[in-house]
């Protein structure tokens, strides 16, 4: 059950507006001109100790209205933009030549095929109808649990989910695991609440089945009947689901078991067969996370009837391969899932929506060509030079904590001194080689695509653990900490202008880049990590008095996010966000202390503009968080990330920072700073 930390700032980029804002990706070979800062993206009549996400972005935010295909537009959006535009031109070129690399003629075929307009719209559903043919012809459970079984295989996951993962408590093994799922929405509080807002969009999720199965040819009559039966059957799985807040205790989803484990929550359900279709007659143990979904999912095997779980299966299939088939399918989907619960105005360009959906399937691939044209040796030489200065600079903040114990601290020095780093790309790229894409039917090849998966990760059962292995792109603008290996991972596509650059101003890269270092670093740390020993084995390596410390600091971060109301009568959830508001806070803290020992034996000019290297780590780390969302992406935002939204991971993190009132020199009637007996301080 190994639960990656994903750094997924909502937006995240900066540097100070530096002159090259506007430049292209950084070449593989490192250029040697210093850059130069500006502030054209600053309000400078605003007061930075009054409003300080104002001052470091106000004339951005009044310039860069959101994108009509975009949710919400960042500066984490910016460098997704320039990336898929570089992708584009990497994969055009690929389609156009056949001469070349497995992973260019893989590209090149996989973007011909998503690219084939003419084709997809011919084609309609005809690539899903064999699964369709497959679920009409069930005539018994057993029937019904294999059919479920092969669409996991295809990466379709009715009912319930289906994974291969470290072992939580034993991290030198694979195991399977059997995970809550089977909804369309988003979470299972969109089938529960009772607020208008939330029926509201229950309503028009309801109408988006019946016009799912109005396009496959169903009798309206028949279309709303279906869609009430599956309304229904979500439903249920939904008041069987753990919370967003639950599923956070990683020790809530952790719960050894084997067949017969399974077989006593409902000994009619037959599982073997669905072990035995998935490609494990014999599964021998798997984590059952959590138990009281699949007790339900096990009644609802048994006591629904086939009818009402062929139309939750064709369902299920049509919705997660909508954005595959014709543009009937695709234009339903957009309008329920991007207008209705984000408010995007408009689909993405086609050429955007085919790249995204390579780099899930063959991100290795792609990343190849990526790295080759955007990520140079001296890029990866200047972030691993700031990462041991982090990883410094965080083993001395543990030295100094009043409040934690000698002991536990030898235990954190042993965690942070295993911990494993990956920049940019894999050592060795994945092969793909037994992967049949090729350019006819694009949903082919993404059922395709979905099945190598399944079999590459199923085939990692009782093999050693692959610690080379990546759970992002190359070209992804992310970062994430995995608890289970102990390991923070830093992807090229995250390091790259604004987001760093090898010859930047070290202020500003330690503003943006170190803090997302220290980020992922604290997570091994925080409220979920810590509970995980250098190992990655989900056992405790605190005293109890450390501890209770460390849970009394969590409960009061908790308590200072619930206050913020982003939008209407909504707040933020406190305990749903504890995680990444201790990571935003460790990480800057961190970071700038890493920042000031970089500076001692590297001096630089004082200031820049007028301001000081702390004034522009500061300005670096609120300018990498700027970022604008519609009310409809911002309320989904607040009942299902584990962010806080861009503007309040800027003041959360300030308002416990003397450090940050001492580099502006804000007075006492000014400063967002909290009184003393109200601060926070974990890391």
């Amino acid at each position: 059950m190994s639960k990656k930390k994903v750094f997924q700032r909502t937006a995240l980029a900066g540097l100070l507006s530096l002159a090259w804002f506007a430049a292209p990706l950084q070449a593989a070979t490192a250029t040697s001109n210093q850059l130069v800062l500006e502030a054209a993206t600053m309000d400078m009549r605003a007061d930075p100790c009054s409003d300080f996400f104002q001052y470091s972005n106000g004339e951005w935010l009044k310039t860069h209205p959101i994108p009509a295909d975009r949710a919400r537009y960042s500066a984490y959006d910016e460098v997704t933009e320039r990336n898929l535009s570089a992708l584009k031109q990497i994969a055009e070129a690929a389609a156009a030549d056949e001469g070349k690399s497995a992973a260019a003629r893989l590209v090149g075929a996989y973007y011909f095929s998503g690219m084939n307009e003419a084709q997809i719209e011919q084609d309609g559903v005809k690539p899903l109808e064999p699964m369709f043919a497959r679920i009409d012809a069930v005539q018994d459970k057993q029937q019904l649990l294999a059919t479920i079984a092969a669409m996991h295989r295809q990466g379709v996951m009715p009912l319930f989910s289906f994974s291969v993962d470290q072992d939580a408590k034993n991290t030198t093994r694979y195991i399977p695991q059997l995970l809550q799922g089977g909804l369309g929405l988003p979470d299972r509080d969109y089938y529960l609440k009772a607020d208008a807002k939330t029926r509201e969009i229950r309503a028009k999720y309801q109408t988006y089945i019946e016009q799912i199965f109005t396009l496959l040819g169903d009798a309206p009559e028949l279309a709303k009947q279906q869609a009430v039966t599956v309304m229904t059957l979500e439903t249920r799985l939904a008041k069987a689901s753990l919370t967003k807040v639950e599923l956070r205790d990683p020790q809530a989803s952790y719960h050894l078991s084997d067949l017969p484990g399974l077989q006593k929550l409902e000994r009619a359900a037959p599982w073997a067969v669905y072990f035995k279709e998935i490609g494990l007659a014999q599964p021998g143990q798997f984590n059952l996370a959590q138990p009281k979904f699949m007790r339900e999912a096990g009644h609802m095997l048994q006591g629904v009837a086939l009818d009402q779980w062929k139309a939750y299966l064709r369902w299920t299939l049509i919705n997660a391969r909508a954005k595959d088939l014709s543009s009937a399918f695709v234009q339903a989907q957009f309008d329920f899932y991007g207008r209705t619960l984000a408010g995007t105005k408009e689909l993405q360009p086609r050429w955007k929506r085919v790249l995204t959906n390579i780099d899930q399937a063959a991100g290795e691939a792609l990343g190849e060509l990526y790295v080759a044209q955007f990520f140079s040796p001296e890029a990866k030489a200047g972030v691993l030079e700031m990462v041991g200065n982090i990883k410094q600079a965080m083993r001395a903040s543990i030295g100094q904590l009043e409040w934690m114990s000698a002991a536990t601290k030898q235990q954190a020095y042993r965690k942070l001194d295993t911990l494993m780093v990956k920049i940019g790309y894999p050592d060795v790229w994945r092969d793909y080689s037994s992967m049949k894409i090729d350019q006819g039917a694009y949903a082919a090849n993404n059922a395709r695509a979905a099945e190598f998966e399944f079999k590459r990760n199923l085939a990692k059962l009782g093999k050693p653990i692959d610690r080379n292995e990546w759970g992002m792109t190359p070209p992804t603008v992310n970062a994430y900490y995995n608890p289970t290996m102990n390991e923070m991972v830093f992807p090229a596509g995250i390091l790259q202008p604004p987001l760093y650059h090898v010859n930047a101003d070290p202020a500003a890269n330690y503003g943006n880049t170190g803090a997302t270092i220290g980020h992922e670093l604290t997570h091994a740390f925080d409220d979920e990590g810590r509970q995980f020993d250098a190992e990655g084995n989900l056992k405790s390596w605190w005293t109890k008095q450390d501890e209770k410390k460390f849970l009394t600091r969590v409960k009061a971060i908790e308590q200072q996010f619930d206050e913020f109301n982003p939008i209407d009568k909504l707040h933020i959830n406190g305990k749903l966000t504890a995680g990444e508001n201790i990571a935003d806070l460790g990480g800057m803290k961190i970071a700038l202390q890493a920042l000031r020992k970089s500076l001692a034996s590297k001096p630089q000019a004082d200031k820049i503009d007028g301001l000081t290297p702390e004034q522009r780590f500061f300005i670096a780390n609120a300018q990498s968080f700027r970022g604008i969302m519609r009310d409809e992406r911002l309320r989904l935002q607040l009942a299902t990330d584990p962010h806080a939204p861009e503007k309040y991971r800027v003041i959360g993190p300030l308002a416990n920072m003397p450090e940050f009132g001492q580099a502006f020199n804000c007075p006492a009637a000014k400063s967002p700073l909290r009184a003393e007996a109200k601060r926070v301080n974990i890391w």
